[in-house]
């Protein structure tokens, strides 16, 4: 029996006694976190991942060094923590994951729900896969000398060439210099092919032995020994080393998350700080290596003819959504774990002033160890500078190569490597098993159902992960990654969000509904952003980015258009859900298309749900009910701890 009581006006009003009801009987009541730092160090987990380390900092450069920080400030105040803070005050005041919050809010709008678990279904899927590389990676860096550091392994070719050889022969690596006495090339230059990790460029997909250009051999490392790309890029011999190290990683995400937030709260007290150890030990020994005064130069260096580029303006918003992980329904599901009172609003502003200090501060600790290998190659720092995976796999274990005890710092960055991943992951599993659980709560919120889901979860996910790491799995990794939790999907799906809040939920009831929650009202600037501010600059960051998209040049690889067709169907497909509910709920229920559920908690009916400039937009729908004011605050405020 839903504990409710009516209005005057007949709209029944949430009773917060409610939240203590008994559940059917075999059912277990939603937990909570035990304290608020749980909650904290999760969503820290979450956000802080290997994007700090390995994209920020190389855009930073990119677009012209700390000119691109004035985009990216933008992008964070009127886009980034508007949609950071709705999400988390959404599944806060449901207390529901990341689709039956939507469901509750506006029933016509479950769809963007539903949209924004598909982005979370691909990030199991592929995310997990650069973990996989990284165990591998740190297995190898145990060996002595480090296996990618030289050219005497089964897997180098007559083309590789290790940083030995340039200390031996200098004069060979300076631009200009003649290479065709080397397997009868002709006027090579040395700078021709360095590591580009950008995964489109068609050069690192071909055979692994093409004698056009010299190999580095951290990049022989990486795509003959971890890729072991085959000339014809095929998907069924899975590397059965990868499938391991893919299992392994698996199964330390399943421990940490298998009992849900009782498990999750007490691993985020290292997975979450971990990583930050071995940051400043790495952004020590950076900063004191000859040459990282260069390297942190060409980080920072302000270019401000830059500000007038479109696609730098572009770059910082993709940043912004990816690394506050904003759209992906799981901001919704870790905040539905909070106590009710919980001060959600300072919790959002600080954890985003970590994830940005964070990021900046990681491209010190990355440019300075890139200054130094360019110093020591005497190369400019154009041609040490990575992105993404070329920075994580080729560049900066170059570089670690480089220092006296090699192995022991490139042991602490795949660690750091890991622990920051791993993170992403496990909550990324926990959002998806919560948005489950919370719409067949009477099937899977019962004992045992939650191991049972997660490990359904876990074993889907590994297998739909072994094409990732077969001989051309680089490829439907890069497709899923351009194009599955794109910047076009995050940008569409924002803009619903904020739309529904404001325009039909209502900016004021919502900002009334977190005064509730917290004892006072936030900022009013927010509710301009919602209604107006994040949804036109999403929008015409949208606009801009469809127009720029390029297909990947790895579509060659395979015949015909299948590539194009399974990059369209990545995005899409959640993109769909939002129009395919709404016709769902027209048909099932056309009378209760926006009405939000009756249990949700509206401590001030009487008040106009939008109001724009004094005037009312949109009237109220109830007058308020003095039992609601009346209720014990205390029993209000508690809420059940188990799981």
């Amino acid at each position: 029996m839903t504990m409710t009581e009516e209005t005057a006006t007949g709209a029944p009003t949430r009773d917060p006694r409610q939240d203590k009801q008994i559940p059917e009987e075999g059912v277990k009541p939603r937990g909570k976190w035990a304290n608020n730092t749980e909650f904290l160090l999760s969503m820290a987990g979450e956000i802080i991942g290997l994007g700090n380390v390995w994209r920020f900092p190389y855009l930073c450069y990119k677009n012209g060094g700390g000119v691109f920080l004035i985009p990216y400030v933008v992008f964070l105040f009127f886009c980034g923590i508007p949609v950071f803070f709705l999400e988390t005050a959404l599944g806060q005041y449901t207390s529901e994951g990341g689709v039956t919050a939507w469901r509750k809010i506006c029933p016509m709008f479950e769809g963007v729900g539903i949209a924004s678990q598909v982005i979370v279904l691909y990030l199991n899927i592929y995310y997990i896969v650069v973990l996989a590389w990284a165990i591998l990676y740190l297995y190898n860096s145990f060996k002595s000398p480090l296996p990618w550091s030289t050219c005497d392994n089964p897997w180098n070719t007559d083309l590789c060439h290790g940083h030995y050889s340039h200390f031996a022969n200098p004069h060979l690596y300076q631009p200009g210099s003649n290479w065709s006495f080397l397997n009868n090339l002709t006027s090579l230059d040395y700078f021709d092919y360095l590591p580009d990790m950008n995964l489109t460029d068609h050069q690192e997909f071909g055979n692994a032995t093409d004698s056009t250009f010299v190999r580095t051999s951290e990049m022989e490392f990486w795509m003959n020994r971890v890729l072991r790309i085959s000339d014809d890029m095929s998907l069924g011999k899975v590397h059965w080393d990868l499938a391991v190290c893919l299992l392994i990683a698996w199964v330390v995400c399943y421990i940490c998350i298998f009992k849900g937030i009782r498990s999750t709260g007490k691993v985020v007290y290292f997975t979450a700080t971990f990583p930050y150890v071995i940051l400043l030990i790495l952004f020590f020994r950076g900063v004191t290596l000859p040459g990282a005064g260069d390297g942190l130069k060409y980080y920072l260096m302000p270019d401000f003819s830059k500000l007038g580029d479109p696609s730098i303006w572009r770059d910082a918003g993709t940043q912004v959504f990816f690394s506050y992980a904003v759209c992906q329904g799981v901001l919704t599901s870790l905040g539905s774990y909070n106590k009710y009172n919980n001060n959600c609003y300072r919790d959002c502003l600080a954890l985003c002033c970590l994830n940005s200090a964070t990021s900046i501060f990681a491209g010190f600790a990355v440019f300075s160890v890139l200054g130094f290998m360019a110093h020591e190659l005497g190369v400019p720092m154009e041609n040490v500078v990575e992105s993404g995976p070329g920075l994580a796999f080729i560049a900066y274990p170059r570089a670690l190569s480089m220092l006296p005890g090699s192995s022991f710092w490139a042991i602490l960055f795949f660690l750091m490597l890991i622990f920051l991943g791993l993170d992403t992951q496990f909550v990324c599993v926990e959002s998806l098993s919560t948005a489950l659980t919370d719409m067949f709560p009477r099937y899977l919120r019962r004992r045992g159902g939650r191991e049972v889901l997660v490990l359904v979860i876990v074993v889907v996910c590994f297998l739909l992960g072994l094409p990732l790491i077969t001989e051309g799995g680089i490829v439907l990794f890069t497709l899923i990654d351009n194009y599955g939790p794109s910047g076009i999907s995050l940008l569409f799906i924002a803009c619903f969000e904020t739309i529904v809040i404001a325009w039909v939920y209502g900016a004021d009831r919502f900002c009334d509904n977190i005064e509730d929650m917290i004892g006072y009202a936030p900022t009013r600037v927010l509710k301009y952003c919602w209604l107006f501010i994040t949804p036109t600059i999403c929008g015409i960051t949208l606009l801009y980015d469809l127009s720029e998209t390029q297909p990947l040049a790895v579509y060659e690889y395979y015949p015909g258009a299948w590539g194009t067709t399974f990059g369209s169907v990545l995005i899409l497909t959640p993109l769909m859900c939002i129009p395919v509910f709404i016709f769902v709920r027209l048909c099932k229920n056309p009378d209760n298309m926006m009405t939000p559920s009756s249990d949700l908690r509206q401590a001030q009916p009487h008040k106009p749900i939008l109001t724009l400039c004094g005037k009312v937009i949109f009237k109220a729908q109830g007058k308020p009910n003095r039992s609601v004011y009346e209720v014990d605050d205390k029993m209000m405020m508690e809420e059940p701890g188990s799981v």
